[in-house]
Formats: structure tokens, C-alpha cells, sequence
């Protein structure tokens, strides 16, 4: 499993699929901007969503989830990466949220 940055991912956020795999009460505080909302535990009966053929950066609150997840994607061939620091890291630095539809 390989970590990115929050800068990086803000960088490529037109280029990458951003998941984020935070429960639903933690997404209603914001979630960055073009990222898909699907938490941990849905992930393996919502593979279908993530497109293999595109890098994923794997997003929560702290970096823990985002890691577990991000390491079993690449063991399914995925092109993953955690968000190091997550959300809490995304929001120290002021960056920009949006809300979930």
C-alpha cells in the first residue's frame, strides 16, 4: 500500500477516483469535492463502482481505514493509494468540502 499525500490528491482530484470510506454520520460534516462516498464496509459488494482502469485514492477520517482498504484493493489489482492524515489532515489544511448530495 502506498500513501499520498493530501496535496497530491487535491493535485489530481480531475485525474483520480477519490474514495471515501468514512460512515455516513462522518460524511455530513463535507467530503471532497468529485470524491464517491462508499463506506468500509461496502466496499467488497461495491466493486463494480471503482473503475480498475484508473489510479483510487482511498480517503477517511485519520489514514487508518483509508490504509486497510487501499491495501486490499491493490491486492485486486487495483492502482490505490491511502490519503495520508485523511480528512482531519485534508481540513487542517483549509482545504475545500463539499456536501454530500
Amino acid at each position: 500500500m502506498i500513501e499520498t499525500t493530501t496535496a497530491q490528491t487535491a493535485e489530481a482530484a480531475d485525474t483520480v477516483q477519490i474514495i471515501d470510506v468514512r460512515e455516513d454520520f462522518e460524511v455530513s460534516d463535507g467530503m471532497i469535492p468529485g470524491a464517491r462516498h462508499i463506506p468500509m464496509g461496502q466496499i467488497p459488494g461495491r466493486l463494480d463502482e471503482i473503475d480498475k482502469s484508473r489510479p483510487v485514492h482511498v480517503v477517511c477520517r485519520s489514514g487508518n481505514r483509508s490504509g486497510r482498504v487501499a491495501e486490499a484493493l491493490g491486492q485486486l489489482g487495483y492502482d490505490v493509494f491511502s490519503v495520508a492524515g485523511g480528512m482531519m489532515q485534508w481540513q487542517a489544511e483549509g482545504r475545500p468540502l463539499v456536501l454530500p448530495a
